[in-house]
């Protein structure tokens, strides 16, 4: 496995870690350990910086793979992965805190699953399809709303009373129901499906 696959592993391993430490923990476990009160109190932050250094590494094994002739198949298929897996959780836990509707997470993991399906039925074909621009601009559009709701809109807050978080969230959706529909229009034929 080369170096560019292994940095999208680690930000696969990341994911869990996100959650641990956005996650809210019993009071009574709070008031019996001390670490447990410090994530309560400043999980979230932890839980973004983790979420975004996740997210930065899909540009630095990006750079790496092709800087040094490294993208693979396996590549294409498990970078693309790392990312659903990680919105996909930050998703999941966002709606478990009621920060966002549930119809958002249901849209962009409903695309994510959709479009992951097509990339199974081309590698069982032998072909390896990797994201588009439009999939890698609705991943930072994705990223920077995901940060920005988790943040409660810090810090367009300094500026604007606003919600800057979720206008930027709104547009990801969009972008994410597009993005869909243009990567399974340029690659249909070539899979030769029916729609």
């Amino acid at each position: 496995m080369n170096l560019a696959n292994k940095i999208t592993i680690i930000r696969m391993c990341l994911i869990p870690f996100f959650m641990l430490a956005y996650q809210q923990y019993p009071s009574w476990m709070a008031d019996e350990y001390p670490i447990i009160n410090y994530v309560n109190e400043y999980g979230v932050y932890w839980a973004v910086s983790i979420f975004i250094i996740a997210s930065a590494t899909d540009k630095l094994d990006g750079y790496i793979a092709r800087k040094y002739n490294m993208v693979t198949n396996l590549g294409k298929l498990l970078d693309p992965l790392a990312d659903k897996l990680l919105v996909s959780a930050a998703l999941i836990m966002m709606v478990q805190h009621n920060i966002i509707p549930s119809w958002i997470a249901v849209v962009i993991i409903g695309r994510e699953i959709f479009v992951s399906s097509i990339r199974i039925l081309a590698a069982a074909r032998g072909i390896a399809l990797a994201a588009d621009k439009h999939g890698k601009v609705k991943l930072v559009l994705q990223v920077v709303g995901i940060a920005a709701v988790l943040l409660g809109n810090y810090p367009f807050t300094y500026f604007t009373d606003f919600p800057v978080d979720y206008s930027i969230m709104m547009v990801a959706v969009i972008l994410t129901v597009y993005s869909g529909y243009n990567y399974t229009k340029n690659n249909y034929k070539e899979l030769n499906l029916e729609f």
